[in-house]
C-alpha cells in the first residue's frame, strides 16, 4: 500500500471514528491504521530501514536510518524525539546517578558506571538528521534526542528523517553490552536511535534511568554486517544466505508489525531449533562453553519451551510470528520483540521458569504493548500470573494457588510502610523493593483477585477478549478492567481504583458470632464482595457469597447469595438457619486481606 493510501485512510480514521471496533490478530498482521477499540482510537507508525556495520574489535558500529513516520494523530507534531538509550552507560549519567543514590540499589548496576573509562561507555552520536532531505537542528540531551522539524507533521502525513550515527556498545551492565559475565560477545538491546512514543496523552521522551520501555508500531529493515565467524539471533526474519565479503558478513532482517528490534552475536553459539506444532519455529542460542550440565539442561529446554509457547498460545491468544528465540545473554531474563535475552548458567528450574516468564511477556508488553514506564504492574504483573500458571500447569507442580508467594510479597510491602500506588511511575518508586514487589507480586495479585472478583471462568475470558480487542495497541490500565466489566456484567471501577490507583488495603474480620447471627467487619478501607465458609454445630458446612453492592451483580458462585453489603457500613450480620460453629472468611485465600488472623472465629 503507498504511502498516499495510508496517509487517506489515517484522515479518514481522524475524521470518523467508530466504536467498539477491533482489530483481529493473525499471523503475521500487516500494518494498517489502527481500528479503533474505543471511540476515536488511534497510534502512530513508523517504519525502520538500517544499515549497521559492527566492527568486532573495537565495539564501534555506524549506522545509516531511514525512518518513515506517520501521524495518525489529530495533533499537529512541530518537534520529535528520539531514544539514545546507550547514552546511560556513561560516568555521571541519571542511570549512574540514581543507582549511587537510592537507597538499595540494583546490584547489577551499583556504582560500576561510575567507573567505566572511555573505551567501556556506551555511546549513540547522532552527525546528521534530514527531514525529507532537509537538515534539522538537534540537540543530544542524556539519552534524549531532541529535534526541531524543519516543517510540522500536520494529522495523517507522512515523513522520512535520515539519519547517520556512530555508536559504542558499552560493558554490559544492564540488559544491553558486551562481554558479558558469561562471555557473550554482544547482546543489542535498546541499541539504535529508536523514535519516542507519541499518543492521546502527549510525547513520551522519558529519560532512560533504569527501567523500561514503549515503542512506536511498525517494520523493520535491518541490515547487520558483522565478522563473519558471528552467530546471530533475534528479532525478524533473515532474508536470504549472508553475503560474505571478507573477513565480514551482511545480514538481512526483516519484522513486520512490532515495536523494537534486538539481536545477540557470538562465535560460540549453538543455535538449535524446535518446531512448535501449528507453531513458529522456536530457535535457541546458547554458548559452546557452557558446562555440559548447563548444556544439557539448554536442550531439556526446548521441548517445554513448546509446551509454554502452546500453552500461552491457548490461554491468552494465539502467537502471531513465524519464530521465537531464546538466546543466552544479557544481565538475568528480558523480553524483546520475537525473542528474550536470559542468563544461561541456571538450574534446569531456574532456566525453565525464566523463559516461562519472558516467552509470557510477549503477550503482556510486547503485543499488548502497555506503557511500561507508567504501568509496569501491566506487564510484569500479568506475566507473573500467566507465567506461574504455566509453570504450575506444565509441571504438574499441584499448587492449589501458584500466585501465593505474589499474595506474600503484596502484603509485606503493603504493611511495611513503604508502598506506593501502582500509578507511581516505574523510575519513581523509593526503593527498588518497592518497585518490584509492586510490578510483580501487586500486579500478578491483581490479576489473581480479579478472578476472585468476577469468578475463574469469567476471568479467562477477560484474559482472551483483551488479548483480541487490544493486541498490537497500546493499552491502558481502565482496558484491562473494562474487558473484565463486559465479559462479567459487573462495574468495577472501584477495583481498579482502590487496588491501583491507591495504597488502600484490604482487612475484613469476624466480629462476633450469637446463635444463628454472624457480625463481620470491614476494617481495611478497601471494598471486596466476600466468599464465607460457615461450620454449624451439627458439623455440617454452607458456603455463603456477600455480594458488594457497588458491583451491581454477583459472580457465578453455587454458594448461597447473602443479601448486599454496602461498602460504607462497617458491619454487617448474616443471619443463617441454624447455630454457627465457626466461620472462615476466603477459605480460598484468594483475597489479598493483609490480616488473616481475624478471617476465622
Amino acid at each position: 500500500m503507498n504511502r498516499y493510501i495510508l496517509s487517506a485512510l489515517s484522515i479518514v480514521l481522524l475524521l470518523s471514528c467508530s466504536s467498539q471496533k477491533t482489530m483481529a490478530v493473525s499471523p503475521p498482521p500487516a500494518p494498517t491504521p489502527p481500528a479503533a477499540s474505543t471511540s476515536c482510537y488511534w497510534q502512530q507508525h513508523v517504519d525502520y530501514s538500517m544499515d549497521i556495520d559492527m566492527d568486532v574489535n573495537n565495539y564501534q558500529y555506524k549506522g545509516k536510518q531511514e525512518l518513515v513516520y506517520t501521524n495518525n494523530s489529530p495533533d499537529v507534531l512541530d518537534k520529535v524525539f528520539y531514544h539514545l538509550y546507550f547514552n546511560a552507560f556513561q560516568p555521571g549519567s541519571e542511570m549512574d546517578v540514581r543507582s549511587r543514590t537510592i537507597a538499595d540499589p540494583d546490584s547489577r548496576v551499583g556504582d560500576r558506571i561510575s567507573k567505566l573509562s572511555p573505551n567501556e561507555i556506551g555511546y549513540i552520536k547522532v552527525n546528521a538528521l534530514k527531514q525529507n532531505g532537509v537538515d534539522l537542528k538537534h540537540q543530544t540531551v542524556g539519552t534524549v534526542l531532541e529535534v526541531a522539524l524543519a516543517k510540522p507533521i500536520q494529522p495523517g502525513e507522512s515523513v522520512t528523517f535520515n539519519m547517520l550515527f556512530d555508536a559504542q556498545v558499552p560493558v554490559q551492565i544492564r540488559r544491553s553490552g558486551r562481554n558479558s559475565k558469561e562471555g557473550v560477545a554482544l547482546s543489542m538491546t535498546q541499541w539504535y536511535p529508536k523514535l519516542a512514543e507519541y499518543d492521546f496523552e502527549g510525547w513520551h521522551a522519558d529519560p532512560y534511568i533504569g527501567r523500561e520501555f514503549i515503542g512506536v508500531w511498525g517494520d523493520y529493515d535491518v541490515k547487520l554486517t558483522i565478522n563473519k565467524d558471528y552467530v546471530v539471533g533475534g528479532t525478524g526474519y533473515l532474508q536470504g544466505e549472508p553475503k560474505v565479503e571478507g573477513s565480514k558478513k551482511t545480514l538481512h532482517f526483516k519484522a513486520a508489525n512490532v515495536h523494537d528490534f534486538t539481536w545477540a552475536a557470538d562465535p560460540d553459539y549453538i543455535h538449535d531449533t524446535k518446531q512448535v506444532p501449528n507453531g513458529p519455529l522456536l530457535n535457541f542460542y546458547y554458548k559452546n562453553t557452557l558446562s555440559s550440565e548447563h548444556k544439557q539442561n539448554w536442550k531439556k529446554l526446548q521441548s517445554k519451551t513448546v509446551e509454554m509457547m502452546q500453552y500461552f498460545s491457548e490461554h491468552i491468544g494465539n502467537y502471531p510470528y513465524d519464530q521465537y528465540s531464546v538466546i543466552q545473554g544479557g544481565d538475568g531474563g528480558m523480553e524483546y520483540a520475537m525473542c528474550t535475552l536470559i542468563t544461561g548458567q541456571r538450574s534446569f528450574g531456574s532456566l525453565a521458569g525464566v523463559t516461562a516468564h519472558e516467552l509470557a511477556h510477549t503477550w503482556f508488553q510486547f503485543l499488548l504493548a502497555s506503557n511500561e514506564a507508567k504501568h509496569e504492574w501491566m506487564d510484569e504483573g500479568f506475566t507473573t500470573y500467566i507465567s506461574n500458571w504455566a509453570m504450575n500447569d506444565i509441571f504438574n507442580e499441584g499448587k492449589a494457588n501458584p500466585v501465593e508467594n505474589a499474595y506474600k510479597g503484596y502484603i509485606y510491602l503493603a504493611t511495611s510502610g513503604k508502598e506506593q500506588p501502582l500509578t507511581t511511575h516505574a523510575d519513581r518508586y523509593t526503593y527498588n523493593q518497592s518497585y518490584g514487589i509492586s510490578a510483580y507480586s501487586k500486579g500478578a495479585v491483581f490479576m489473581s483477585q480479579l478472578g476472585y472478583v468476577i469468578g475463574d471462568d469469567n476471568l479467562k475470558k477477560t484474559i482472551k477478549k483483551y488479548f483480541t480487542d487490544f493486541a498490537f495497541k497500546h493499552p491502558k490500565p481502565l482496558d484491562i478492567i473494562r474487558t473484565a466489566e463486559k465479559v462479567s456484567g459487573l462495574e468495577l471501577d472501584w477495583y481498579l481504583t482502590d487496588f491501583a490507583q491507591t495504597t488502600n488495603t484490604i482487612d475484613y474480620g469476624v466480629k462476633s458470632i450469637d446463635g444463628n447471627a454472624i457480625t463481620l467487619e470491614r476494617i481495611g478501607v478497601m471494598p471486596m464482595p466476600l466468599d464465607l465458609t460457615v461450620t454449624y454445630t451439627d458439623g455440617k458446612t454452607e458456603d455463603f457469597y456477600i455480594p458488594l453492592q457497588i458491583m451491581r451483580g454477583e459472580k457465578p458462585t453455587t454458594a448461597t447469595i447473602a443479601k448486599d453489603w454496602a461498602w460504607a457500613y462497617p458491619t454487617y450480620t448474616l443471619q443463617t438457619s441454624k447455630p454457627v460453629k465457626s466461620v472462615q472468611i476466603d477459605p480460598k485465600a484468594l483475597m489479598a486481606d493483609i490480616d488473616k488472623e481475624n478471617n476465622k472465629k
